[in-house]
């Protein structure tokens, strides 16, 4: 039987791929990374979600030292940081995502708020997702600055570089920045900009979903 560290990098593996495929992220951009009891995967530096291999991925122990696999990714700090101030989190996907890009070129709906409530899934499944100013990558001030939100959204926007989000696996994740993708697209295509939804439809997504809004 296949160990859980096993089938986790599979598991990263086969979420690059398929996010890759749709053009989530181009070229080498974009990270994963999860978490194990005894430290952290994570997609090496200048590696290709589309190309993979799990023997390659980056393991790192509970102190941040590289234990095996390729050289960490540049945001490794940031990945951190998030699991340390959020202890349900298990899984951080992070896309340079088109529209997700080009909502922050364009400008967002407000700084706490990048995009409206405009869909009950977006609701649900993304919530909240604040903006959060351009630094250049790798930057460590990033990293406190996602810290300190992550235990209260599941989800950032990186100004001109894109999307972290984080949840209980690293699947879960992905299905939380596609739909976040998606609602930027809708937003983006839709003239005029479409109104969020009424304030009763939210608290009844509230009442009968537990959505986090």
């Amino acid at each position: 039987m296949a160990s859980n560290e096993t089938l986790i990098r599979e598991e990263i593996c086969v979420t690059g791929k398929s996010l890759y495929e749709r053009r989530y992220t181009v070229g080498s951009a974009g990270n994963i990374s999860a978490r194990l009891d005894d430290g952290w995967l994570i997609t090496p530096t200048d590696a290709c979600l589309g190309r993979l291999d799990p023997a390659d991925i980056a393991k790192v122990d509970l102190h941040g030292k590289h234990v095996s696999g390729g050289r960490p990714s540049k945001t490794l700090a940031l990945h951190r940081r998030i699991y340390e101030s959020n202890g349900e989190t298990r899984g951080v996907v992070h896309t340079h995502s088109t529209h997700l890009v080009a909502l922050t070129l364009a400008g967002v709906w407000k700084p706490g708020d990048v995009l409206p409530p405009i869909t009950p899934y977006y609701v649900m499944k993304v919530g909240h997702v604040p903006l959060i100013r351009y630094r250049r990558p790798g930057d460590p001030a990033v990293a406190e600055e996602v810290a300190a939100l992550a235990s209260t959204v599941r989800a950032v926007l990186l100004e001109r570089l894109g999307p972290v989000v984080w949840e209980k696996t690293v699947s879960h994740a992905s299905y939380a920045l596609e739909e976040l993708e998606e609602t930027a697209q809708l937003y983006l295509s839709t003239m005029p900009r479409p109104e969020p939804l009424p304030d009763a439809a939210i608290e009844d997504l509230r009442q009968t979903f537990g959505a986090r809004w």
